[in-house]
């Protein structure tokens, strides 16, 4: 049993000592440590959450730097999981934290959910397919996700929306995550951040012949990816500190 900290008082003061002995006690698992996931992680660490694993295989790129916590002029072309890790342990040197700098998909997704007992993943994974198929793993796992849907050619943080997927709209992302999940027999039930503004009528898409992973990627404004990870770390320790 994790004790709860010196540093944490001011959110103890907030929650109450039961709630953040929860968190201290936790488990989560944050996918994708980009403009969305790396603020989650961050966030969630700053609550209290003693044991987490961040898994992301890519490297700070300097076009990061508009919007990405791990990037900055002195981190490019570190990988952002070990730039994060850092962070995180600064922030929390009792942090259980294991570090996993892996493109995220099929095998290694069975093998890291299956050897931990995760009470909670987050997924901020920006590429499709992953991102489908590690949400239906958690879901055949019986553990809660909140999945993150796009943030890029949107700039009105007021228009963010917490809902069940089925309940999304306006979002390029989400369309295509529901349409894949369909297929996998997955039509609601899972937790999704998502913005209902419409995409900005100047918005471009840029194609990436060389990125074996990214098809293409879109415009972003510095704030909005925050605001997203704050949202999405938001859905997660509230349902952690609320579970019976």
């Amino acid at each position: 049993m994790k004790e709860v900290q010196p540093w944490m008082g001011r959110t103890e003061l907030l929650l109450g000592p039961d709630k953040l002995k929860t968190l201290v006690n936790s488990n989560v698992l944050v996918v994708g440590l980009g403009g969305v996931g790396g603020i989650a992680a961050e966030m969630i660490a700053r609550s209290g959450v003693g044991k987490m694993t961040i898994v992301d295989a890519d490297t700070v790129d300097p076009t990061n730097r508009n919007r990405q916590i791990p990037a900055l002029k002195s981190t490019e072309h570190k990988v952002k999981a070990d730039v994060l890790a850092e962070r995180l342990l600064d922030i929390n040197p009792e942090l259980e934290l294991q570090v996993l700098p892996v493109y995220f998909r099929d095998q290694i997704t069975e093998d890291v959910l299956n050897n931990n007992k995760f009470d909670y993943a987050v997924d901020c994974i920006d590429t499709l397919s992953p991102k489908v198929y590690f949400i239906k793993a958690c879901i055949d796992k019986g553990i809660p996700i909140v999945s993150s849907m796009g943030a890029g050619s949107k700039v009105d943080p007021t228009r963010l929306r917490v809902a069940d997927i089925s309940e999304t709209y306006n979002c390029h992302l989400a369309k295509y995550v529901r349409k894949y999940l369909h297929r996998l027999g997955v039509y609601k039930g899972v937790k999704a951040v998502f913005s209902d503004e419409q995409r900005m009528p100047e918005f471009q898409v840029v194609e990436t012949p060389n990125d074996m992973r990214k098809k293409s990627v879109v415009g972003t404004i510095s704030y909005m990816p925050a605001v997203f990870g704050c949202t999405v770390a938001s859905v997660a320790i509230r349902d952690l500190y609320n579970r019976q």
